[in-house]
């Protein structure tokens, strides 16, 4: 443990009881950083030229293109959850399901699927679903535990479903394309949605009167009005979908172009809407403003953190401690899930993706596990953090717009059945890496040994030798060269 010093551990116990003191994280860890900073010019660890990387690595954050995304992403979220889009599909999709046991539930998980991938924000999507759906589930007869536990889920698959905020960053922390980083997650996603949607279909067979239907009265008449209002809701959200992943899985847009790209979607949907006011543009530019200026100080902080840190060797002494655990990549991969979902109790998925991430990245290369299904892995446990209790943000937000007659034992008792299920999406995902990796070999495969280099002049082809083979010549196989008084301007012989 101590093979490299004292020190790297010392750093890392004294982030922990700053933050367990209650101290604002990004202040945490760069006081943390520039006290051992200053311990480290001491003991000769570094010097004083060092720190001069600081200013530059601050430089990087601020000017750092990817980044942008953030806001642009936040923005379309905010404006998207103020412009009535969620009410409109709620109801009409409600009414379609509503004639079958557990048809509200169904109606809320499709839904938090598509709230998830035009807004982004677990907060919108919990809050909005909890205060159309819940005194509607509890009013027709849901069991409390149930309505409550599929609202909070169903707000916590936007952490998977792209264009994910988790994403963006676990994409900029591992040094990876946004957009493969999306092409990675939508497997997982559609194995989340599949699971909550077949969890409630054997809780409607075993269970039926904890979901009863809706009454005819309230659901009214299945016809083509309904169905016409139902798509009228879903069409323009797959059209922003499509807008802002679309182009860039196609390779038109950055994620940051998307990200703007989004943000006239949402304007445009919010004034189809006729809800396209000032006051929700402030309100959308008062909220995107508070995350972004978070998520930067945050980043900056950990920047002065990890500097130090790997300054005084930290980075080795982390690969050092878990490279040797037992199982190889897999037993790697089973550690570092179990203690982010133990971190994921006290720290925001935004904490552990710029404070823990940089420290496991390494260590995962080191042991050819590929990054983006480590990151989409990743982004799958922090999705537990929103609803494990008794600290899971989606429990705290459904809390706050619950009533009276909802208990808070209610909510968390409630929740435990979906931490399984999401547990279970982190076991498959694990034992199941094409599940990530499947959307990313789609692209048309080159045999390096059948690659021929045409050379003009010489009347032969240079052939690329075999990958990983060789017999040890040094002459190039495939490569026929003309004497040297063939060649143009060279002297003939005996001159």
């Amino acid at each position: 443990m101590f093979d490299f010093g004292i020190i790297p551990p010392a750093m890392f116990l004294g982030m922990v009881v700053f933050m367990l003191y209650g101290f604002p994280v990004a202040f945490s860890l760069a006081a943390v950083g520039l006290f051992f900073g200053i311990i480290g010019i001491a003991t000769g660890h570094f010097s004083e030229a060092f720190l001069h990387n600081l200013p530059l690595r601050l430089f990087g954050i601020i000017s750092n293109d990817l980044l942008l995304a953030i806001p642009f992403f936040t923005f379309m979220g905010a404006v998207l959850e103020r412009c009535g889009l969620a009410e409109d599909l709620l109801e009409g999709t409600g009414k379609l399901f509503g004639r079958i046991p557990g048809g509200l539930a169904y109606a809320v998980i499709l839904v938090g699927a598509v709230l998830g991938a035009i807004t982004g924000t677990v907060a919108a999507s919990v809050i909005t679903m909890g205060v159309i759906s819940l005194p509607i589930m509890l009013r027709y007869g849901y069991s409390p535990r149930l309505a409550t536990g599929v609202i909070a889920a169903s707000g916590t698959i936007t952490q998977v479903i792209p264009p994910s905020l988790v994403l963006v960053v676990l994409a900029d922390q591992l040094g990876r394309s946004v957009g493969d980083m999306y092409l990675g997650a939508i497997g997982p996603s559609i194995l989340q949605v599949t699971i909550f949607v077949l969890f409630i279909l054997v809780m409607s067979i075993i269970r039926p009167k904890s979901m009863p239907p809706l009454p005819k009265e309230v659901r009214g008449d299945f016809n083509w009005a309904l169905l016409a209002k139902v798509l009228m809701g879903m069409v323009p959200s797959i059209v922003l979908i499509f807008l802002v992943l679309g182009t860039i899985f196609m390779g038109l847009a950055t994620p940051t172009e998307a990200g703007a790209l989004g943000v006239v979607g949402a304007m445009a949907l919010a004034a189809l809407n006729r809800r396209l006011t000032w006051p929700l543009i402030r309100e959308a530019m008062t909220s995107t403003t508070h995350i972004t200026s978070m998520v930067v100080m945050i980043l900056i902080g950990s920047t002065c953190f990890s500097l130090v840190f790997q300054g005084m060797d930290g980075s080795r002494w982390i690969e050092h401690m878990l490279s040797g655990i037992p199982g190889g990549p897999v037993g790697f991969l089973i550690f570092v899930n179990i203690f982010i979902f133990i971190l994921a109790f006290f720290l925001d998925f935004f904490e552990i993706a710029f404070i823990v991430i940089p420290m496991l990245a390494p260590v995962a290369s080191s042991l050819g596990i590929d990054l983006i299904w480590f990151g989409v892995l990743i982004c799958v446990n922090m999705q537990t953090s929103f609803m494990h209790p008794p600290f899971g943000f989606a429990l705290f937000y459904l809390r706050s717009i619950a009533g009276k007659e909802v208990k808070t034992s209610d909510i968390y008792m409630g929740a435990l059945p979906w931490v399984g299920m999401q547990i279970i999406l982190v076991a498959i995902v694990i034992f199941w890496p094409e599940s990530v990796t499947y959307w990313l070999d789609r692209g048309p495969k080159v045999d390096p040994n059948t690659i021929k280099i045409e050379v003009p002049g010489f009347g032969g082809q240079l052939g690329l030798p075999p990958v990983g083979g060789g017999n040890g010549s040094s002459q190039i196989p495939g490569l026929t060269l003309p004497p040297l008084n063939g060649l143009p301007g060279a002297p003939a012989p005996g001159k």
